[in-house]
C-alpha cells in the first residue's frame, strides 16, 4: 500500500476517532466505509476491529470511573451467544449486506421511548444487547445505533453511556479480530501494519474527543448523535443500493 494511501488512513482514523471520542459511535461506521474502497469486506472488518479496539479501549481508559461493570457483564453474555451462533452457521460477510445493514440502522435513533423502551441496565435488556448490538458488530462490523437505543433511554449521564458503551465494544471489537482473523487469509502482514500504523491515531483522536465531551450538554449529546448517525446511515444505504443495483 502506497504512503499516500496509509495517510490517507491515519488522517481518516485520527479524525473519526474524535468523532466517536464525543459521541460514542459514527466514528468507526466512517472508517469502515472509507476501509472497504481499499480492502475486501471481511479484511475491512478485521482491521477496523483491530483500530477501533485500540479506540475504544483508550477512551475506556480515560473513562474508566464511569464503567459500569454490572451492565457490561451482561452484555458480553449476550456478545458470546450472538458470536456462537455466527460461528455455528460459519457467517460470511458481503459488501451489499454490510451496506444496507448499516444503512437501516439509523431508523432505530428514531423510534419513540414509548414504542420500544429499552434499558441496559436492565439485565435482560443487557443480555439483547450483547446479543443484537455487539452481535451485528461481529457481522456487519459496526452497530453503534443498533447498541446506542439500549442506552441513550436510561437515566445515565453521558460520561457512563460512552464509558460503558466504549467497554463494550471493546469486547465486540476484540471478537470481531478473532473470528474474522481465524479466516483463511483474512488478514495478511500488509494488513496488520495497516492497523499499527493507525493505532496512535485512534489513541490521539479519542483523548481529543473525550476532551471535547466534557463540554459538551446530555441535550445536545444526544441530539447531535441522532444526526450525524443518520447522515452517515444515508450514505451506506445508498452506497448499497447503488452496489445491488450494479450487481456486485
Amino acid at each position: 500500500m502506497s504512503p499516500l494511501l496509509l495517510a490517507v488512513i491515519a488522517l481518516a482514523t485520527f479524525c473519526t476517532s474524535i468523532l466517536s471520542g464525543i459521541f460514542g459511535m459514527a466514528g468507526g461506521m466512517i472508517l469502515l466505509a472509507a476501509l472497504m474502497t481499499v480492502l475486501p469486506v471481511a479484511t475491512a472488518i478485521a482491521v477496523q476491529g483491530v483500530i477501533q479496539l485500540i479506540a475504544n479501549g483508550s477512551r475506556a481508559i480515560f473513562s474508566r470511573q464511569y464503567i459500569d461493570w454490572r451492565i457490561l457483564g451482561t452484555i458480553l453474555l449476550g456478545l458470546l451467544a450472538a458470536a456462537t451462533l455466527l460461528f455455528i452457521v460459519r457467517y460470511t460477510p458481503d459488501f451489499v449486506t454490510v451496506c444496507l445493514a448499516v444503512g437501516l440502522m439509523p431508523i432505530l435513533v428514531w423510534i419513540p421511548k414509548d414504542w420500544l423502551a429499552l434499558d441496559a441496565s436492565k439485565p435482560v435488556h443487557g443480555f439483547l444487547c450483547g446479543f443484537f448490538g455487539s452481535g451485528l458488530n461481529l457481522a456487519v462490523g459496526v452497530a453503534g445505533p443498533t447498541i446506542d437505543i439500549f442506552f441513550i433511554r436510561t437515566e445515565m449521564d453521558r460520561r457512563t453511556v460512552i464509558a460503558t458503551k466504549a467497554a463494550a465494544q471493546v469486547l465486540s471489537h476484540g471478537a470481531k479480530i478473532v473470528f474474522y482473523g481465524a479466516m483463511a487469509s483474512a488478514m495478511s502482514a500488509g494488513d496488520w501494519s495497516i492497523a499499527l500504523i493507525a493505532a496512535p491515531f485512534a489513541i490521539l483522536g479519542t483523548n481529543v474527543g473525550y476532551r471535547v465531551l466534557q463540554r459538551l450538554t446530555d441535550d445536545n449529546f444526544r441530539k447531535w448523535t441522532r444526526w450525524i448517525v443518520t447522515g452517515i446511515g444515508l450514505f451506506y444505504l445508498v452506497r448499497g443500493l447503488l452496489a445491488l443495483a450494479g450487481g456486485q
